[in-house]
């Protein structure tokens, strides 16, 4: 069982949709413990408790030679993960512990909550200011971290993973390296780069957006996550994402994924923007190369249309609008992150 298995776990508990036999074993440790009866934990709280339930397991389990030899065979036998003592235990006890303070103790549950990551040496940034900080990791990438958001992520970013987890808004310029893929998890979505740049705005219960300034970023719903899947290898109901293009998440309204365009698409590949009398269909070529998208239009209707026009500073969609304009065309969005350039041709 991964870390984010046991969270959804944990999740559909607190959201009252545990699967057949979930729910009977959290309230077994409930029980076993003495938890008051119907004890529910604010939404805002649920992140905290998880993540640091997780954390304190993954702590004890590492100081127990026997319980890393256990974890093994979770692997093979997923059913036999809360059958293991050290394991169990710490579940029960922070399942009880945590929610408690969560609800009575809020003062005391941050204290606990940092004595815990600073014992498995997670560290945590959160951004107080009016101004965006920004940070290297030890890997060299940089986080951009706007005002009112937190991050967290291991010191040594140790494991086969480089993992983060943002609340909030961050832009990460990620170091190249193939072989540790580098994840984001925010409460909805994992992002998977090997090494790009790439902007995420992921507030608690709120839309979850993934935006990609270079390269290209894989993208999956965080509950049912296949974490082995990478940009190269991407999940089944995940997506890719290129420059200027993005992907945004609302489990208040959700729907599979879908990518489209960034709403300011910048130059990736700069052209010449002046054309004397050239065939339409060269200035929308010029686009496409230059903005990184595909332009669907009917060539046999504008196979007559030529123009005369010069580009300066606009803006993908301002240069489509001056376009449309000259002849009488038209355009709108369509699937995967393509624009439809809508004409009913010219005269000959």
């Amino acid at each position: 069982m991964t870390e984010v298995e046991f969270e959804d776990m944990l999740q559909r508990y607190l959201d009252g949709t545990s699967r057949p036999g979930e729910r009977e074993l959290i309230e077994q440790w409930s029980n076993q413990l003495g938890a008051p009866e119907n004890l529910t934990l604010p939404r805002g709280e649920h992140d905290q408790v998880r993540a640091a339930m997780w954390r304190q397991i993954e702590h004890l389990t590492q100081e127990d030679n026997k319980s890393l030899a256990d974890s093994s065979r979770v692997l093979r036998h997923p059913a036999s993960f809360f059958q293991t003592p050290v394991v169990r235990w710490a579940a029960m006890v922070l399942l009880l512990v945590g929610v408690a303070l969560a609800v009575l103790l809020p003062r005391k549950w941050q204290s606990a909550t940092s004595a815990t990551m600073a014992a498995t040496n997670w560290v945590q940034h959160h951004n107080a200011g009016n101004q965006v900080q920004v940070f290297t990791l030890v890997d060299s990438s940089r986080i951009t971290l706007y005002p009112g958001s937190s991050i967290q992520y291991k010191a040594s970013l140790a494991g086969p993973r480089r993992e983060v987890k943002l609340n909030g808004e961050a832009f990460f310029q990620v170091a190249k390296n193939p072989t540790r893929p580098f994840l984001v998890y925010t409460d909805q979505l994992v992002t998977t780069v090997l090494g790009t740049s790439f902007r995420v705005r992921a507030y608690v219960g709120r839309t979850n957006e993934v935006a990609v300034h270079e390269g290209r970023v894989s993208v999956q719903l965080r509950r049912g996550a296949q974490l082995s899947a990478t940009p190269v290898q991407p999940a089944a109901k995940g997506v890719v994402l290129l420059p200027n293009q993005r992907v945004a998440y609302s489990a208040l309204a959700p729907r599979p994924l879908r990518k489209k365009l960034v709403s300011n698409p910048i130059v990736l590949a700069p052209q010449a923007f002046t054309f004397e009398k050239q065939p339409v269909s060269k200035v929308l070529e010029s686009l496409e190369k230059a903005y990184g998208v595909d332009i669907l239009y009917d060539r046999d209707k504008l196979a007559d249309c030529t123009i005369t026009v010069t580009f300066y500073q606009e803006s993908l969609y301002e240069k489509l609008d001056m376009l449309s304009q000259a002849l009488g065309a038209s355009y709108s969005p369509a699937d995967n992150a393509q624009i439809q350039f809508h004409s009913n041709g010219c005269a000959p």
